[in-house]
């Protein structure tokens, strides 16, 4: 068994592979296991993961049968993944390769999990100010233990991986499984780079998915959002009633009725659709469980 595996997901990350390989090669050393998996690139990627593979020894790429996601993407290598520990780093070049002799080093001494964690990041305002929100509320609701600046580039010990690979969750982030497997940890800071070459693939769409998958899985917070909106609006609906009730006993005012009506009916409407709505996301999420399909179907697996 190899002391140490870098798994790797690629997604169009064709423009970064040729400065991506030595930089990994350097940090991590000869003997590492390089484990890179195709998440159905359409840019060239796997071809130049399969040159590469042909040429270094102990190097394993796979082939996904269609675009999973980074995070399955992660759990498909970790799965073939054969070190006593593993490094996950993405292929964009802006995690720092040269931090893994370090992330090795405190795993030697003991440490299960070596996160590395952002202390700033050189993106735009926009992606700062929505990630900032994020883990701003992943700390105060779900992880209070999350890294302000959040983790993608981690180190995890044979014992973590398995339990990750066995989980085999859908709809959940990995990084927040890595949190709630607990283990003892450590984090480096570092400061996030710009991507140099080519476009990020993580879209909007993506990232929302991400942000409500990682509330959803791991918290009951909007189950009670739900309920104390259900408690207030009862409470506020009765005693509305209760008052135009009194009003008409005891003063005889009739109260117009229309646009009264209209308020409760749309505040009632809009609240039952909000309910059913975060009632769904968790039935969809128990559904998808429970048809026990594969979390990833492989298609090629060159070492």
């Amino acid at each position: 068994m190899n002391d140490l595996s870098v798994v790797v997901p690629v997604f169009n990350n064709a423009l970064n592979l040729p400065d991506l390989f030595p930089a990994l090669e350097s940090a991590a050393g000869p003997a590492a296991e390089f484990v890179f998996v195709d998440d159905r690139s359409t840019d060239g990627s796997w071809n130049l993961l399969k040159e590469y593979a042909g040429r270094r020894p102990n190097t394993r790429v796979l082939r996904l049968s269609r675009n999973f996601g980074s995070f399955t993407a992660c759990v498909a290598g970790l799965s073939k993944a054969t070190g006593r520990a593993a490094v996950l780093i993405s292929a964009d070049l802006q995690d720092p390769p040269e931090l893994i002799p370090e992330m090795v080093d405190l795993w030697r001494k003991g440490t299960k999990v070596v996160l590395a964690a952002r202390r700033g990041r050189d993106d735009g305002w926009l992606s700062g100010a929505f990630s900032r929100l994020y883990y701003l509320v992943l700390r105060a609701f779900v992880f209070p233990d999350m890294p302000r600046g959040g983790f993608d580039f981690v180190l995890v010990d044979r014992q973590v991986v398995d339990a990750l690979v066995a989980a085999a969750e859908k709809n959940t982030t990995l990084m927040g499984l890595i949190l709630w497997l607990g283990f003892d940890r450590k984090v480096i800071q570092y400061d996030r780079r710009r991507r140099a070459k080519g476009r990020s693939m993580w879209t909007f769409r993506k990232k929302f998915k991400y942000s409500i998958d990682s509330v959803l899985a791991f918290s009951y917070f909007p189950i009670r959002i739900v309920q104390i909106l259900g408690l207030g609006v009862a409470v506020g609906g009765f005693s509305y009633a209760a008052l135009l009730i009194a009003m008409k006993l005891t003063r005889g005012i009739d109260i117009p009725g229309w646009t009264a009506l209209m308020v409760v009916t749309l505040v009632l409407g809009g609240g039952q659709f909000l309910v059913l709505g975060v009632l769904g996301e968790y039935a969809w999420r128990a559904l998808d469980e429970v048809k026990r399909r594969p979390l990833f179907v492989i298609d090629e697996d060159r070492a």
